[in-house]
């Protein structure tokens, strides 16, 4: 059962994009990609508010989720955090295992 965590970063000044840049240019994410139990960590700008950042992150279970919270990568982010001085909303989703239901089909192009 995986489990997504969607991070909106909120800041001034563009600061959220510029973390996102950092986080990217500097392999921070690269490096969380390659963590034993990373299924997803993409990020997002909404269309219609320029200071929010979306994080996508999706990991296979909690244990996974625990392991990366307790690596040294955590202490770089919330470096990065700090610097660029966000604010943080979160949700939290647990996977359907059944995945898209047949009447829901229709509605999707592939």
């Amino acid at each position: 059962m995986a489990i997504t965590v969607n991070i909106y970063y909120s800041g001034i000044n563009g600061n959220a994009r510029k973390f996102a840049e950092e986080m990217v240019s500097s392999g921070v994410v690269k490096d969380i990609r390659a963590e034993n139990g990373n299924l997803r960590y993409e990020y997002f700008y909404p269309m219609e508010d320029e200071e929010t950042v979306l994080l996508i992150d999706s990991w296979n279970d909690q244990h996974a989720i625990d392991v990366h919270h307790a690596s040294p990568m955590m202490a770089k982010i919330m470096e990065l955090r700090k610097k660029y001085d966000l604010h943080m909303k979160v949700e939290r989703y647990v996977s359907d295992e059944t995945g898209v239901p047949e009447t829901d089909q229709a509605f999707i192009k592939e």
